[in-house]
């Protein structure tokens, strides 16, 4: 089965359906509309607004779906529904898993990464059903039959911010109950959410206190059994009534192009994939090591820059350079919390009760955030 794109203009296929594929997707249609014609490949049809999930256990409205169809129709591409099985960049085609091949001028490659549980006896964070394995244990700290909770991070720790939000969150509704919670954070970061800087980190360190919220970092946790947590160094062992983990990711593991460690896709600074020609990736799937939708759609936009200047657009490629604006939702008000990241931590950071960005949004993303605030003033979520 062949699904023929004939065309003059440069073809863009985009794999994927988050937040670097769509940032990719308006990009191209703002540099490059005439230029490159889009096609997405995608197994999902709707776009899940995932950082906002992170609320649902706590009955908040369940976080944005928007069908992704009318947003690719908008951006002038098409859709086509399928996954990723194979590259052939000799030939330039995807073959899906279905048995269909796309053929491509330049690829971009935007499917995410794969979480995976760390521990058997934790309850792990998965934000495609979180209410679902959250809503139990919120129910048992609201009722007093739990009374401790450790939030642990793995070794390989994916995105620590739902890790602290969670914690947060837990701890303000036991005290709205008047219920006593002691809680830890075990992480392997030297301090609460280093990427951040140590100003940050130090106000995030301070709400935490506040919160009665212990913390142990530079730390690596085991959990043999239910209800314990080794730490080491010092093989500390921590009892609790129950451990709540972060995911370890994976790479999506593309056939057919070079991978790094653990299945991740290693990049330029224009995000052009090393060692292959005509292929890009942006966000998770990527090795780098700071997995963010603020993260993944700059480097959506290095990528759009680099494929609307080969299309022969009236561009300068600008190189990938990292800038965090994140939102850390914590029971009561939010802190706003901004770094740039240079050698993997924050060389220069802030935190403050106002976001230094607009449009507000938990994806800082130049083409995305708008676009979707557009949808939401005009009731367009699925």
């Amino acid at each position: 089965m062949s699904i023929p794109t004939p065309s003059s203009k440069l073809r863009v296929l985009i794999a994927g359906g988050g937040v670097a594929a769509l940032e990719a997707l308006l990009a191209l249609r703002d540099l490059a509309p005439q230029l490159t014609e889009v096609t997405v490949l995608a197994p999902n049809g709707e776009f899940v607004y995932r950082p906002m999930t992170v609320r649902e256990p706590f009955a908040y409205p369940r976080a944005q779906r928007y069908e992704l169809a009318p947003i690719v129709r908008d951006a002038g591409a098409r859709l086509v529904v399928g996954e990723l099985a194979e590259v052939d960049t000799a030939k330039r085609l995807v073959h899906t898993a279905a048995g269909a091949e796309l053929g491509y001028d330049e690829l971009v490659l935007a499917l995410g990464a794969h979480a995976r549980p760390r521990y058997e006896h934790a309850i792990t964070i998965d934000d495609r059903r979180l209410d679902e394995t959250l809503h139990g244990l919120i129910q048992d700290v609201e009722e007093g039959y739990v009374d401790s909770i450790a939030f642990v991070s793995p070794g390989r720790m994916a995105w620590p911010f739902p890790l602290y939000e969670l914690a947060l969150m837990i701890s303000g509704r036991a005290y709205d109950m008047d219920v006593r919670l002691a809680s830890t954070i075990v992480s392997p970061e030297d301090s609460p959410l280093a990427i951040f800087g140590s100003a940050a980190s130090a106000a995030v360190a301070e709400l935490l206190a506040r919160a009665n919220i212990a913390t142990v970092n530079s730390a690596y946790a085991e959990v043999p059994r239910a209800g314990e947590v080794v730490i080491n160094p010092g093989d500390r062992h921590l009892q609790v009534k129950r451990v709540v983990a972060l995911p370890e990711l994976y790479g999506p593991g593309v056939r057919g192009v070079p991978l790094s460690e653990h299945g991740f896709l290693r990049v330029d600074m224009h995000c052009r994939l090393v060692e292959v020609e005509h292929v890009h990736a942006a966000g998770d799937a990527t090795e780098f090591p700071v997995k963010f939708g603020g993260i993944a759609a700059q480097q959506a936009d290095a990528l759009a820059e680099a494929i609307a200047a080969q299309a022969g657009a009236s561009v300068s490629p600008q190189p990938f350079h990292p800038v965090i604006h994140g939102i850390l939702l914590t029971g009561d008000a939010p802190r706003y919390l901004t770094a740039r990241i240079t050698g993997g931590q924050g060389f220069s950071s802030e935190i403050s009760d106002s976001p230094s960005w607009s449009p507000v949004a938990k994806i800082a993303a130049k083409h995305l955030a708008p676009y979707l605030d557009r949808l939401d003033r005009a009731g367009a979520r699925s």
